[in-house]
């Protein structure tokens, strides 16, 4: 049974719902999420909030240029 979730990322806050979402769905803290990619739990939750980094709005800007964007779903690897 698939109960998979598509998320299109038209900026920083559809890139944040799709992190927090995952985030949960695979039953883990920021802390614990943080600490697995080597960065500080206060990012991963400005990421989460939505907060507009200089580089998530460079990423979304270039891709749309080229008439592109980022669709982050679960994958099994």
């Amino acid at each position: 049974m698939s109960t998979e979730q598509e998320y299109r990322v038209y900026n920083a806050q559809a890139l944040g719902k799709a992190i927090k979402h995952f985030r949960e769905q695979a039953g883990l803290t920021q802390s614990e999420l943080a600490a697995r990619v080597g960065i500080q739990r206060s990012y991963l939750a400005e990421l989460e909030s939505g907060q507009v980094s200089e580089q998530t709005r460079r990423l979304v800007s270039l891709l749309a240029s080229l008439g592109a964007r980022i669709v982050v779903r679960q994958v099994d690897w």
